[in-house]
């Protein structure tokens, strides 16, 4: 029991009806939201197994395009979620679709657009809002959707080991340790997830990591970010 947090018995201060089908769907529209960084203009949510077969039910539709326009889990505005999406001009879509055995019956492949970027996002719902990112395009990845002891940044570059040791380097002259690198490649592209600790980083920080670092196309944060 010492190793269990009150999140873990009770579940998320949440709009229901469900931990794994409305909670744990909102928590992933926001991290597919952080890892597209603006809004998307259209957005296509590929629904498998349970997801597929309950999502109107229990609001799971509702409670991932809340996600993507970063409501919180416990915001009664996911109840209205297609109306202000709508609002925005937020094209949106929701298909049954069967991912593969691999994925978890609560899963979602996630495709947001807008004019200049297109980005596909899966993730899981393992149960009691806990939430597990899978696939970044084509890059097979694990971003467990939980509180924890580490920020995470998730780093699209070159193939280049350097840039992510030139970067290490750098964070740690500013006080920002890196306690851990994953490293996924597909071709002449690499997705790393660097877990941080120390000094919390800044987004002016990260924003500038992305803009001065050559080899670099994009930085994002899984969590906000102070802005000085």
């Amino acid at each position: 029991m010492a190793n269990l947090s009150i999140f873990d018995i009770a579940g998320p201060v949440m709009v229901g009806p469900s931990s794994s089908h409305t909670a744990g769907a909102c928590k992933i529209g926001q991290f597919a939201r952080a890892l597209f960084h603006r809004t998307p203009r259209k957005i296509k949510f590929y629904l498998h197994g349970s997801f597929g077969e309950v999502y109107k039910g229990h609001a799971t539709d509702k409670a991932l395009l809340g996600g993507i326009m970063k409501f919180m889990t416990s915001d009664a505005r996911i109840k209205d979620s297609f109306k202000i999406a709508k609002e925005k001009g937020i094209e949106f879509e929701f298909i049954k679709k069967d991912l593969g055995r691999e994925y978890h019956p609560n899963t979602v492949e996630i495709v947001l657009e807008n004019r200049d970027n297109k980005m596909s996002v899966i993730g899981s719902s393992i149960g009691g809002g806990m939430i597990e990112i899978l696939k970044i395009d084509n890059f097979k990845v694990y971003l467990p959707g939980r509180a924890g002891k580490f920020l995470s940044l998730v780093i699209m570059h070159d193939g280049d080991k350097g840039i992510i040791q030139r970067m290490t380097k750098k964070l740690k002259t500013q006080g920002i340790k890196v306690a851990e690198k994953v490293h996924t490649k597909v071709k002449e592209k690499t997705l790393t997830v660097l877990s941080i600790e120390g000094r919390r980083i800044t987004l002016p920080e990260v924003m500038e990591l992305e803009k001065n670092t050559p080899g670099v196309d994009f930085i994002r944060s899984l969590s906000k970010l102070q802005k000085e």
